[in-house]
């Protein structure tokens, strides 16, 4: 068995004060340094992922541009390439990370399998060559860019699970939600 971690896009657009804040986004970045302090060594591969916009054009209709931001399919700016937005949180300390995936780069995009590397280098990938089985997923948003990146975990094969203290969501309705699909599609809660 070859455990990896997963963080998805705990960046500053997506946490308190960010375009898209999250309530609670700040404490998912501080619990998940301290988890990568703790047990950081008890995986074999940590990926981090981040949202990684153009800063022109509506990215494939990501962005809102015309119409005001349905919260479901258009959104506003956020997490443009090179900007505050798109760094990682500040009580993230991500020494430890091994692999950094950008997602989104002209198009929608929630699943950090969409991603790749600055080599090019698709997730599921680097999770094959590195003969990755079972893979913990935390990060933001748990109705969204978690919910996807799991979802395809489990489509490849792998073994999830969500480590729920290190998860917050837009809502909590469609959290709750998410995580009813996740445990249904074969995902644990831990």
């Amino acid at each position: 068995m070859t455990r990896a971690l997963l963080v998805v896009d705990v960046q500053n657009d997506f946490t308190e004060g960010g375009a898209l804040g999250i309530d609670g986004g700040g404490e998912v970045a501080r619990k998940v340094s301290e988890l990568l302090a703790k047990k950081g060594d008890e995986y074999d591969v940590i990926v981090a992922s981040r949202d990684w916009h153009d800063a022109v054009g509506d990215n494939g209709g990501h962005f809102a541009t015309d119409e005001a931001p349905n919260f479901v399919d258009t959104w506003p700016m956020h997490c443009v390439a090179d900007t505050v937005g798109s760094e990682y949180h500040g009580e993230f300390v991500t020494g430890s990370v091994d692999v950094h995936v950008y997602k989104g780069q002209g198009k929608p995009s929630y699943s950090a399998f969409e991603g790749i590397t600055d080599e090019g280098v698709t997730l599921a990938e680097v999770l094959r060559v590195n003969e990755v089985t079972d893979l913990d997923v935390v990060g933001l948003a748990t109705d969204y860019c978690v919910r996807a990146s799991a979802l395809d975990a489990i489509a490849l094969g792998l073994k999830v699970r969500i480590l729920t203290d290190l998860i917050a969501g837009v809502a909590p309705e469609s959290s709750e939600k998410a995580l009813t699909e996740l445990v249904a599609a074969g995902a644990v809660l831990v």
